[in-house]
């Protein structure tokens, strides 16, 4: 399913949207500036060193803008790429509204509700746009911010008017996020963590690309993906994973944009989602 995108986006899409996207023609060159290297750590001796060559090499031929970020537990790895930049969410934000959702229940000591659990379902399983938008429009950026404030996500910036898909978010955020659904924590109950794992793990068939590729079939599999063509950066691909099980705890978000097709995007994330599998395996 495409990212959502009403009549309105479309001309936000297409960069005739005043105020929000600078005409291509009247954008300053940028000055040359040094390409931005994969950064690893790891308790684990030879470990950083060979997930920056392998990240390194599964991105040597490709084009577009790629940004990784990498947490293993087990291990105490980190690997991070272009950490601070900021992508359109397109509907990786999911994971965070229903986040949101969850963190607002418990704090009036609710339940969801039957109707909540059904768009939830649907938003996560299936990426459901409109699901989306009627959760994005019941929490409201109050609540939304909220959560990103709890959740420490400083870098976040919810997409303004209802178009949460223009979220503005980078992998430091992203793994912050995924740290708090893998792990105790005071911001999401127990029980929160474990339907949002449950629900990533229950994404349709079609859209289980990008991170989960080449995992071992030993973990179990947690993605949430987003994928979203705009008249500027071409096609912005993302893919977040968990990986637990079998002696593993990991993490890993793949954001990109400057994709000629939706299917060049998927191929970067997953060379680099291979090198990462088979590093940590």
């Amino acid at each position: 399913m495409t990212q959502w995108i009403s009549r309105r986006a479309r001309v936000l899409a297409a960069g005739v949207g005043a105020g929000v996207l600078i005409p291509v023609l009247a954008a300053a060159t940028p000055a040359a500036a040094a390409t931005p290297t994969v950064s690893c750590t790891s308790a684990k001796a030879g470990l950083a060193d060979k997930l920056k060559k392998d990240i390194t090499a599964a991105l040597a031929t490709r084009k577009g803008t790629v940004a990784v970020g990498l947490y293993d537990r087990k291990t105490n790895t980190t690997c991070t790429l272009r950490a601070a930049t900021a992508y359109d969410s397109a509907s990786t934000v999911k994971v965070t509204v229903l986040a949101t959702l969850l963190w607002d229940a418990k704090k009036h000591n609710r339940y969801l509700t039957t109707r909540e659990t059904t768009l939830a379902t649907a938003m996560i399983t299936k990426s459901d746009n409109d699901a989306t938008s009627t959760l994005w429009r019941q929490l409201g950026l109050t609540k939304i911010k909220g959560f990103l404030a709890a959740a420490g996500m400083t870098q976040t910036k919810p997409g303004a008017n209802n178009y949460w898909g223009l979220t503005q978010e980078t992998v430091t955020d992203e793994q912050k996020l995924l740290k708090l659904v893998t792990a105790k924590n005071t911001v999401l109950s127990d029980n929160s963590r474990a339907y949002i794992l449950k629900l990533m793990n229950q994404v349709i068939s079609s859209q289980r690309w990008g991170t989960p590729y080449g995992a071992p079939s030993t973990v179990t599999v947690h993605v949430k993906n987003g994928w979203l063509q705009r008249s500027t950066h071409g096609w912005r691909v993302h893919s977040l994973g968990t990986f637990n099980g079998g002696g593993h705890d990991y993490m890993m978000s793949v954001l990109t944009q400057d994709n000629s097709t939706m299917s060049y995007g998927i191929t970067t994330i997953q060379g680099v989602a291979k090198a990462i599998h088979k590093d940590l395996a």
